[in-house]
């Protein structure tokens, strides 16, 4: 393996790092306001909604979006997966809109579903149940679908992985010296 593509394996996994610094701060950075903006919105069609800070008001109930809400770790995970395979960077690039794209609208809908259950006696158990399972299903989900739209072969990680391996040179062993019969030494007296 040559040097440059090491180096972009490398620069891959360092960016992932230096992306999770901070408490996943970039990911709440750019997703909360369009969570909260939209989600409003939305709700909005349906009826009086008023927005105050995070928490919106709709109707006669109170929805406050909290970072979990947001679902930064989510986009997070998404953005490891991308990054985690060899790809051209424009395809990367769709790779990564498309997943967060994706995940963006089903969170919204999720938003909104739960805030016209809000006043349910199910409403705690329902969110419970969405937050501990479904989500990681519509992660996972989320994946399968941007894996198939850009047809990628590539497995996170482990792709990386054997390219490495396979680059990485194994010592040749010497092979061990054949006497022949006439090269024997005598031993002088």
């Amino acid at each position: 393996m040559d040097s440059k593509k090491e180096f972009k394996i490398f620069g891959r996994y360092i960016l992932i790092l230096l992306v999770s610094l901070g408490n996943l701060f970039l990911f709440y950075k750019i997703f909360t306001l369009p969570t909260l903006y939209f989600s409003y919105w939305i709700l909005s069609l349906f009826r009086e909604t008023v927005l105050v800070n995070n928490i919106i008001i709709f109707g006669d109930s109170l929805l406050e979006i909290v970072k979990a809400c947001v679902a930064g770790a989510a986009y997070f995970l998404l953005f490891i997966l991308a990054m985690s395979i060899p790809l051209e960077t424009k395809k990367r690039i769709k790779l990564i809109l498309f997943s967060f794209m994706s995940l963006f609208f089903i969170n919204i809908l999720r938003i909104v579903i739960m805030a016209f259950l809000v006043d349910s006696f199910l409403f705690e158990s329902l969110h419970m149940l969405i937050w501990n399972f479904f989500s990681t299903i519509f992660v996972v989900g989320v994946w399968f679908l941007s894996v198939r739209v850009f047809k990628i072969k590539e497995i996170p990680f482990y792709t990386d992985f054997m390219s490495i391996k396979s680059s990485i040179k194994k010592p040749k062993k010497k092979s061990p010296v054949k006497k022949s019969k006439n090269s024997k030494t005598r031993k002088k007296n």
